[in-house]
């Protein structure tokens, strides 16, 4: 049976514990978040917060909160240590400028579709269209349902 993140009667400490060098009390409050086989996962914590810090932390949050806060106390020690000036700031502004640069690429596709599309109608004596039924939808669900293969394709990959 588990409890606190710890086998029962098990003299094996969590991971803050270890590296903090005490012994484990049955109610330490860092063991349900930082089992003894994760030990990188405090140890950036500590690095960047401190033990000391985390555990005031977690003390006034009520005991279902503090998963999530850990999560985020994690996510950032990990953001910190990989850029130790933005963090997790740096992250978000990098993905913002890739937003931006894929909605300008799209407007941009959007744009020259639409000029092909004029082209095509220009071209073609009043009242024939072979791409358009007769006056049935919005242009805009005629020009998305028309396309069949995406135009580009992008991975997106996040730590």
């Amino acid at each position: 049976m588990k409890e606190s993140g710890r086998k029962q009667g098990a003299a094996s400490p969590c991971a803050a514990c270890k590296l903090l060098r005490r012994r484990c009390a049955q109610d330490c409050v860092f063991a349900p978040y930082f089992p003894a086989d994760e030990p990188q996962k405090f140890a950036n914590v500590h690095k960047v917060f401190g033990a000391s810090n985390v555990n005031k932390m977690l003390q006034e949050l009520p005991v279902h909160q503090r998963g999530d806060a850990v999560s985020s106390i994690v996510y950032e020690a990990n953001a910190r240590v990989r850029d130790p000036v933005y963090g997790c700031v740096g992250a978000i502004s990098s993905l913002q400028q890739q937003i931006d640069t894929l909605q300008t690429q799209l407007a941009l596709t959007q744009a020259e579709v639409v000029h092909l599309r004029v082209r095509q109608t220009a071209s073609f004596p009043h009242g024939f269209c072979p791409t358009s039924p007769s006056n049935s939808g919005s242009p805009t669900f005629k020009l998305m349902g028309s396309q069949t293969m995406p135009i580009f394709d992008m991975d997106m990959v996040v730590d």
